[in-house]
């Protein structure tokens, strides 16, 4: 057979066996070109970036995981590490937290010209306010610490002395952070910004760990001084007191001050972690404009049922926190009286929480309102927050259900501690329910984007209703308004600016002698009032733990049936993420509150 009528035959061996280019060849290879162009582009586009998000969450976890090792070694008590080698390595995170701060801030000020995208729905400006004020409440705690190291420096390390020093720089520049930069939309320098931002984000991570490690050892001393009270023995109490005298008469009050201030800097910096996370799942995120745009608070008429029984509810917790607090030191008849009352308070609170999560669910099932399905890393956010943290309540409640069943021993709060721990787990599951569909729930047709604005027309504007007919040029934009408008609109709302989208007639009615009224929305009305009166009442149940009512500690009941070493592990992971549970649940509710 010869060369020429293989070449020419129809599986073309010639050319196979030698690589020549023909026509067909060629061809061909077009499109291997196109794909491995298209593969080119996918490296160097999406995979960086994928990449850089999950190296930054590996580099972020490693420094949480370190810290943890590092407490875990200082709550042994043993020679080879102690405290002051745990500050000072959070000290150093927190310095290299202050530069990227400053070197972000830097940038920011250079880039004055370009316009930076914001999430407005990142956080609100109650939130901030808030923060800087238990942000205000840790520096105080500061100023303890440094009191504390002035009259114990002879004997205790400088770390004691400087981390508090760095801590205060830290807060305050953090919340000027959060202040002017925590809505920002990065779009440059990626990579880094994703290493800076989730070292912020578990930086204070770690300092929540380390101020609730401090509180629980806290209350395990207390704990523990009561047992031994009592007659139980083999109990080792722990004494952290320096080995030398204190040269100024103010050491006492500042180591026993601190530990009423602990609860606020905790609750800051689990927030703030929670705020720096959404910063950094915004980065090189895509903003919908349509979808971008704040909604302003309702109008709060008819709130009267809500706030009276919260505050009656606030009013009420505190009784029971200082008749708790002084009969829980006393005889066993005593303590006993007191636990017994705390669990019939938290049964009477939890029934009313109940039924007031399900009048507000009742009420959404009456109206078939469908769920806001846009993008909203805030909102994603808060509900797993909620489910997340809602953890450690329900393992202590089923813990103690499995204690009231499996005990010998029959207090006089034996079956009121199993109707409370049911109710716990009930009132979560109702809570999570009723705060998750409110924040996911679309707003109704019928009301506007700013209804705290009364719809009046603008005074230099003239409608279709109020122009007498014209033949000549016809402004189309502003009969067909469209979504340029409302672009700008949110744009110079960011910027601090007024301004507002031409109105249709419809929107716009004409002002006769007095303000026109909106008609009463009562359904509106009663879900304000449940709002309001959930954020009381789980004020109320965040206060309690928080200064010291935890009869979990003190019912014996979970200790006899887990042993003491598993019931005290128990609560130190359960409580800390009730305590945020509770605060993160205020904030949840408050935003319900102003969209309803």
């Amino acid at each position: 057979m010869s060369p020429t009528m293989v070449e020419h035959s129809g599986l073309d061996i010639m050319c196979l066996n030698n690589y020549c280019h023909s026509s067909s060849s060629s061809s061909s290879s077009e499109p291997d070109k196109k794909i491995f162009t298209k593969l080119k582009l996918s490296l160097s586009g999406d995979y960086p970036r994928k990449n850089a998000e999950i190296l930054s969450g590996q580099y972020g976890t490693n420094l949480l995981l370190i810290g943890a090792a590092l407490m875990l070694a200082v709550a042994h008590h043993g020679p080879s590490v102690k405290e002051e080698h745990l500050l000072s390595f959070v000290t150093c995170l927190m310095i290299l937290q202050l530069i990227w701060m400053m070197w972000y801030i830097l940038v920011r000020e250079r880039q004055k010209d370009t316009r930076t995208e914001k999430d407005v729905h990142a956080t609100t400006c109650w939130i901030r306010g808030g923060l800087t004020l238990l942000a205000l409440l840790s520096l105080i705690m500061d100023a303890f610490r440094i009191g504390y190291y002035v009259g114990y420096q002879s004997c205790v390390s400088a770390v004691l002395g400087v981390y508090p020093v760095i801590h205060a720089t830290h807060t305050i520049a953090q919340v000027h952070f959060l202040w002017f930069h925590i809505k920002d939309v990065i779009k440059s320098f990626e990579t880094f910004e994703r290493f800076g931002v989730i070292h912020a984000v578990f930086t204070n991570l770690l300092l929540w760990c380390n101020g609730v490690m401090s509180e629980a050892e806290h209350f395990l001393n207390n704990h523990k001084r009561r047992l031994s009270a009592l007659g139980y023995g083999n109990l080792t109490i722990v004494h952290s007191e320096p080995h030398c005298n204190c040269t100024t008469s103010t050491c006492s009050m500042f180591s026993s001050s601190l530990f009423y201030l602990y609860p606020f800097n905790v609750e800051y910096h689990i927030f703030v972690s929670a705020m720096l996370f959404v910063m950094w799942k915004n980065i090189g995120r895509t903003i919908d404009l349509s979808a971008n745009r704040k909604r302003l608070a309702t109008k709060t008429q008819g709130l009267t049922l809500g706030p009276i029984l919260g505050l009656l509810a606030l009013a009420s917790t505190i009784g029971i926190l200082v008749v708790y607090v002084t009969h829980v030191e006393e005889s066993l008849q005593t303590r006993q009286s007191a636990i017994s009352m705390f669990y019939i308070y938290g049964i009477v609170m939890l029934v009313f929480m109940c039924s007031a999560g399900a009048s507000g669910l009742l009420i959404y099932r009456a109206d078939h309102m469908p769920l806001d399905t846009s993008k909203n890393p805030s909102r994603q956010l808060d509900t797993e927050l909620l489910f997340g943290s809602s953890i450690g309540s329900w393992l202590m409640s089923w813990c103690s259900i499995v204690a009231v069943f499996g005990t010998n021993s029959s207090p006089p709060y034996r079956w009121t501690n199993l109707i409370y721990s049911l109710l716990i787990v009930l009132e979560k599951y109702i809570q999570n329910l009723f705060v998750v569909e409110s924040l996911y729930r679309q707003q109704e047709d019928g009301e506007r984007e700013d209804p705290e604005l009364p719809a009046a027309p603008e005074i230099f504007s003239v409608t279709s209703a109020l122009a007498p007919p014209y033949d000549g040029i016809i402004n189309r934009a502003y009969q067909t308004p469209d979504r340029t408008c409302v672009a700008m609109e949110n744009d110079q709302e960011e910027s601090g600016q007024v301004y507002r989208c031409p109105r249709k007639q419809s929107e716009v009615p004409l002002p006769v002698g007095n303000k026109v009224k909106e008609p009463t929305n009562i359904k509106r009305q009663i879900l304000k009032n449940i709002a309001v009166f959930l954020i009381m009442c789980n004020t109320s149940l965040w206060i309690l733990p928080a200064f010291g009512c935890r009869p979990q500690y003190d019912n014996g009941l979970e200790q006899e049936t887990f042993g003491f070493s598993i019931w005290t592990t128990v609560l130190n992971f359960a409580i800390p993420l009730n305590l945020f549970y509770r605060m993160h649940s205020v904030a949840s509710l408050f935003e319900v509150f102003r969209r309803v």
